[in-house]
């Protein structure tokens, strides 16, 4: 697996990661309860910021690895790109499961939603200050695998 970007975002108090259908990260500095789909906040990147070669893959259709990374602890799923991902958003960065596209969608077709996430790493993003990694990689060797 090739590493194609890296984003960090953090924790915080009312991160809950129960929704059924999407995962969030957001460069808001805090999060209320309603968004039960953020699982970290003040993220170092958002859809407008993720570098060309990532956006390539993304619009080319490509199966992409996400990793999420927290101290000793990791999860991963997968999503796929479309054409038809604009990656304009300067704020958050969403994975769906569905294949809703606007704005801030990055993946779509996700294989985890943000209530199938590790709850250990759930319990721990809620202490503030806690780094999240979500490293975005693809199977160069195999394309699309």
């Amino acid at each position: 697996m090739a590493i194609l970007e890296k984003v960090s975002a953090y924790g915080h108090e009312n991160i809950l990661c129960t929704h059924s259908t999407t995962i969030e990260i957001t460069k808001e500095k805090s999060v209320t309860k309603k968004g039960n789909c953020i699982i970290g906040i003040n993220a170092s990147k958002a859809c407008f910021d993720l570098n060309r070669n990532l956006k390539k893959k993304i619009k080319d259709g490509n199966k992409i690895k996400i990793t999420l990374k927290l101290e000793n602890l990791q999860d991963s799923f997968f999503g796929f790109g479309n054409k038809e991902l604009r990656l304009l958003d300067k704020n958050d960065m969403v994975f769906r499961k569905s294949n809703f596209i606007c704005d801030r969608t990055v993946l779509i077709n996700c294989t985890k939603s943000s209530n199938e996430i590790n709850r250990e790493i759930i319990e721990k993003l809620k202490m503030p200050g806690k780094e999240l990694s979500i490293i975005f990689e693809i199977n160069e060797r195999n394309g699309n695998q």
